[in-house]
C-alpha cells in the first residue's frame, strides 16, 4: 500500500495505526499524505526503514502490534477523536463538550453512550465556557435574534444551546454559530435529545 490506494485494507491499516496513536482522524480508506505520515512514524517506531509505504515487513509488525479493528473503529461516530473527558463529566448525566476536540459526548456516570462532532461560536460570538444545566429543551425552534431553525435545541446558558445545523452539515468547520453548539449528525443527535431531561449538567471546556 503507498499514496493513492484506497481499499479496505487501507481502512483498517488507518484503524491499526489510530489505535497505537499514530493516525488522529477517523479511517477514510484513502491513503493520503496523512496516512504516510502516521506509516513512517510507526515505521521508525519499529526501527524499519521509514519509507511511509507499507510492504510486507511493515504490516506483520503492525498487525503484531495492534488488533484486528471492531466495525466502531473502521467507521467510528465521530470524525474528531474525543478528548480526554474532563473530570467534571465523569458524574451522573452529562453532555461533555471539548472546545479542543470539537466533539460533544453524552456519558452517564461516566460512560460515553454517544459521540458527535460539533462547531462553536465565532470570535465575536463565543461559545461560554463552564458548568451549566439543560434548562430547556425545544424540538423545533427558530432563533429570535438570528431567525435561523435550531432543531432539537437544548439550552444551557441564556440563548445558547447545542442544536442541529444545516449549515454545519453543508459547510463543516468552514463556518461558526453565533456562541450554539452546533451538531451536524440529525439522527444522533435526535437519539440524544430523547435521553437528556432538564436538569441534566453541560460541561464546555478545553
Amino acid at each position: 500500500m503507498a499514496e493513492g490506494t484506497e481499499n479496505e485494507q487501507v481502512r483498517e491499516l488507518q484503524a491499526r495505526l489510530r489505535q497505537l496513536g499514530h493516525f488522529h482522524r477517523s479511517p477514510t480508506a484513502f491513503y493520503g499524505s496523512m496516512t504516510a505520515e502516521a506509516v513512517s512514524a510507526f515505521q521508525k517506531k519499529q526501527g524499519l526503514s521509514a519509507t511511509g509505504e507499507v510492504d510486507g515487513g511493515t504490516w506483520e509488525k503492525l498487525t503484531a502490534a495492534s488488533r484486528k479493528p471492531t466495525a466502531g473503529e473502521l467507521r467510528p461516530a465521530t470524525t474528531n477523536e474525543l478528548d480526554k473527558p474532563d473530570a467534571r463529566c465523569m458524574t451522573g448525566r452529562v453532555l461533555c463538550i471539548s472546545k479542543e476536540s470539537r466533539t460533544l459526548a453524552w456519558m452517564i456516570d461516566g460512560k460515553v453512550v454517544s459521540a458527535m462532532d460539533v462547531r462553536f461560536g465565532s470570535e465575536n460570538t463565543p461559545t461560554r465556557e463552564g458548568t451549566f444545566k439543560a434548562d430547556r429543551k425545544e424540538r423545533e425552534w427558530e432563533s429570535t435574534l438570528y431567525h435561523t431553525s435550531m432543531p432539537y435545541s437544548m439550552f444551557f446558558s441564556g440563548g445558547q444551546a447545542v442544536h442541529y445545523s444545516a449549515d454545519f452539515k453543508a459547510r463543516g468547520y468552514n463556518g461558526g454559530s453565533h456562541g450554539c453548539v452546533n451538531v451536524r449528525d440529525r439522527e444522533r443527535l435526535s437519539a440524544v435529545f430523547g435521553q437528556v431531561k432538564v436538569g441534566d449538567k453541560v460541561v464546555v471546556h478545553w
